[in-house]
């Protein structure tokens, strides 16, 4: 019986398993980003920049359909383009680069919108809101695994440079002009793995699987290696739970998901031995470790 719940959907179709396969690429690429967006308080950054890439998706859709390449690409020049808009009216004007970004992201959800209800039904406006894992072809899973990889790549390289921006950017100035351009590499991930998301949950969920998973570590650890290992850990769990929770209810995959994620988030809330409410009202022995 157990086995028939928590193992049998994922070898007896095929979907299931393209979906835990992109659940797993997402997880690995994802939950380190949302540690550094946390990391460096761009957490709301994050979902301005998740609803910024629709009207991108949304033209691709206009002109091709669900087509996959189309809307990837259309994402991908949207949000970059609403990052740049962003910075240079934060920069130019009196306005702050958070409600700049907040201004720009409201115009693009509201236009994306717009752009599927021309042309599309309210399940086409539903498939790009809130995305569907479970239908994601091999097609798709080839472009969330490379985009994971080119993340984790990416990532690997401008590592040193934003772990010490993150903690003490003047000191990175002095010893070093690595700040700059690893923060612009930093925010094309950032794009990069909203646009991943948005294939599996859609624009309105995608940042759900960076974010939920980094509270979760914060809660669990200091350490910052320690923490991205966390987070990972429970983005992978997050999506395997939400799948067979999705494939045994009627609860939507991506909803439920996030549903998951936000359960051990608050699990990690009361219990975490970081901050946790219960380790705050019960705490130990003077100087015990």
């Amino acid at each position: 019986m157990l086995y028939d719940a928590l193992i049998g959907p994922f070898t007896e179709f095929e979907f299931m398993r393209r979906a835990l396969a992109a659940v797993i690429a997402l997880s690995l690429a994802g939950a380190p980003i949302g540690v550094f967006l946390m990391l460096r308080r761009m957490s709301l950054v994050g979902d301005a920049m998740a609803h910024a890439i629709l009207p991108g998706a949304a033209v691709g859709f206009l002109l091709s359909g669900l087509n996959l390449f189309a809307m990837t690409a259309g994402g991908l020049i949207a949000g970059f383009a609403v990052a740049i808009l962003a910075g240079l009216v934060a920069r130019s004007t009196g306005l702050k680069e958070d409600a700049s970004l907040a201004t720009f992201y409201l115009a693009s959800l509201a236009l994306g919108v717009t752009i599927v209800s021309i042309k599309g039904t309210n399940i086409d406006l539903l498939h790009v809101l809130f995305g569907n894992i479970l239908a994601m072809d091999d097609q798709t899973l080839l472009v969330v695994a490379f985009n994971a990889t080119v993340t984790l790549l990416v990532l690997a390289v401008i590592y040193r440079p934003l772990v010490i921006e993150s903690v003490d950017p003047l000191f990175l100035r002095t010893v070093s002009r690595a700040g700059g351009p690893a923060h612009l590499a930093f925010l094309a991930l950032v794009v990069i793995n909203l646009v991943n998301g948005f294939q599996a949950l859609g624009t309105l969920l995608a940042v759900g699987l960076m974010i939920l998973p980094a509270g979760i570590a914060r809660f669990w650890s200091r350490d910052l290696t320690v923490m991205i290992c966390i987070a990972v850990v429970a983005a992978a769990v997050s999506g395997y739970a939400g799948l067979v929770l999705s494939f045994q209810t009627r609860v939507p995959s991506g909803p439920a998901i996030i549903l998951v994620a936000s359960a051990l988030y608050t699990v990690s809330v009361l219990f975490g031995t970081v901050g946790g409410v219960v380790r705050q009202l019960f705490p130990g022995r003077h100087l015990e470790a």
